[in-house]
């Protein structure tokens, strides 16, 4: 027989899980894990798929701007820069075209720097893109006034 040093213990785990379970049902959504196919486990409530119908996308993609702007795009795609997404530079076409002036065009230094300033990481992609010493190059004057960045190459001087 078990001497009461052993119950006391295994009686107070029963009840803290007791109360775990009790405090699931009226903490845990409805909807939290039941789906059409039955209970999945994960982070997931059916219930906020209203919600999420309803966000606005932010971030529309490359592919949204080449059917108005196919010069720059055909041009940009030709070109080391055709990885990057539009809106990387041109901001967020979250209202564009309804309310065109919304996307600004970055033309400022740092815009470039961001990727363009020399990173001496000879293991890394990021050694692979030419890179500049800001403060050696041209201080002072904006990348756009020498470099046409949707022709980031050598012919794309203007």
């Amino acid at each position: 027989m078990m001497k009461s040093h052993v119950w006391r213990p295994l009686y107070a785990v029963i009840g803290i899980v007791a109360l775990i379970l009790i405090a699931r049902v009226f903490v845990v959504p409805e909807g939290f894990g039941v789906h059409e196919r039955g209970y999945m486990y994960g982070w997931y409530n059916k219930a906020d798929e209203g919600f999420w119908k309803k966000v606005t996308v932010k971030y529309k993609s490359s592919d949204y701007c080449k059917d108005c702007h196919s010069d720059k795009y055909s041009s940009i795609m030709q070109t080391p820069h055709a990885i990057i997404q539009c809106e990387n530079c041109h901001g967020p076409a979250m209202d564009h075209p309804e309310n065109p002036a919304r996307l600004s065009i970055d033309k400022s230094r740092e815009q470039c720097l961001r990727c363009h300033s020399r990173l001496p990481y000879p293991t890394s992609d990021r050694a692979k893109i030419r890179g500049i010493d800001p403060d050696k190059h041209n201080p002072g004057i904006e990348c756009v006034a020498c470099h046409n960045p949707h022709k980031p190459s050598l012919e794309g001087l203007k």
